[in-house]
């Protein structure tokens, strides 16, 4: 069998790295193909020591242009790769331009789609990944998906044939990486277990209006009151709090710079628990087993609300939530959301039928 994966942002690097360990040991060639669309790598050494994270044997050299330039740009230059190469199945990943202009270019040379992280939805409807989620879906003969509801999602659109649960690849990662989480942050600023709050909020809907912001910085600012809040803080959302001129609620509250996977990892696993609007970081703290306060009005990881796991917010309830959070233990089953951390293992006997 001969496979080419298709990538083109930082998080399906890592999942195609956790699933090219899986085709090597099962004989499959798979070739790599990098769109270029996100070209920052910024990863450390571990990533590439434990995972061999390894180079791509073409790159796209799309870059960044509007959403019709990069899918179109893309599917120019991957179907000649295709072309050349004469894969028996694409495989794809997530919901970026890349992962549309891939299950395009496959659909119409009759070559069978494979997508991990099939069947995840989110509002609004014309948000550009919901576009490209729905759409590859809808064209592709292998549907990886990462949750039950993912399974369902996908079965309510009357998708049901190719569907597999097979589990989430970044729970593999979670896993695999978990031996290697730092906690330089715990220690030089003294932070006890349990006893700190740790938030991200990056996402324009959020930082780009000063109503909004200030509404959560002022939220932040009463919970900081009680407990320690640790804020590694976005260029975006640190400039948006300049500018609007609103310093005067992050007194109490731990600004510190960006971090990485591993170091994020470390920080969050000693937590009370989560404040964010990042997708990733709200399933990664279900991994470390902690509840979430997630700042959006609806997420693509809807099973950890509706098991109330996390809980959504708005802008100027964030305390309330937290009381709640604190004082409600929870009612239905959440062991093994995402599967047992076997996803890379499942999709690659499913493809090797």
């Amino acid at each position: 069998m001969k496979l080419i994966s298709l990538i083109g942002a930082r998080p399906q690097i890592i999942k195609e790295a956790i699933l090219n360990k899986e085709f090597e040991k099962k004989g499959i060639k798979e070739i790599l193909v990098h769109s270029g669309q996100h070209y920052d790598f910024n990863m450390s050494d571990v990533f590439f020591k434990v995972l061999n994270i390894r180079k791509a044997d073409y790159n796209l050299g799309v870059g960044s242009a509007t959403h019709a330039q990069m899918t179109a740009k893309t599917m120019i230059e991957f179907e000649k790769v295709v072309l050349k190469e004469h894969p028996d199945i694409i495989l794809l990943y997530g919901d970026t331009n890349t992962t549309l202009a891939g299950a395009i270019v496959g659909a119409k040379l009759k070559i069978p789609v494979a997508h991990v992280e099939a069947g995840i939805r989110q509002e609004p409807k014309d948000m550009p990944e919901e576009i490209n989620r729905v759409l590859t879906d809808r064209i592709s003969k292998y549907l990886f998906c990462p949750s039950e509801l993912a399974v369902n999602n996908l079965k309510k659109e009357g998708i049901t044939e190719g569907v597999y649960f097979t589990g989430d690849i970044m729970y593999d990662l979670f896993l695999k990486m978990k031996p290697y989480f730092k906690e330089d942050i715990i220690d030089e600023f003294n932070l006890e277990e349990n006893k700190y709050i740790v938030t991200t909020i990056h996402r324009d809907f959020n930082t780009d209006s000063k109503e909004k912001l200030e509404n959560i910085l002022k939220e932040l600012d009463k919970i900081s009151k009680e407990i320690k809040i640790v804020f590694p803080i976005h260029p975006r959302t640190k400039k948006r709090i300049d500018e609007f001129n609103l310093n005067k609620y992050t007194k109490d509250i731990l600004l510190i710079e960006p971090l990485d996977y591993l170091s994020m990892m470390g920080l969050v696993q000693k937590s009370l628990l989560v404040i964010t609007d990042s997708g990733g970081l709200q399933k990664e703290t279900y991994f470390a087993g902690k509840r979430a306060i997630v700042v959006m009005p609806d997420t693509g990881w809807r099973e950890l609300t509706q098991a109330g796991w996390n809980i959504l917010s708005g802008t100027d309830e964030i305390k309330n939530k937290m009381d709640y959070i604190m004082n409600n233990k929870i009612a239905s089953n959440v062991e093994n959301i995402y599967g047992e951390g076997k996803a890379g293992e499942k999709i690659v006997k499913l493809l090797n039928i």
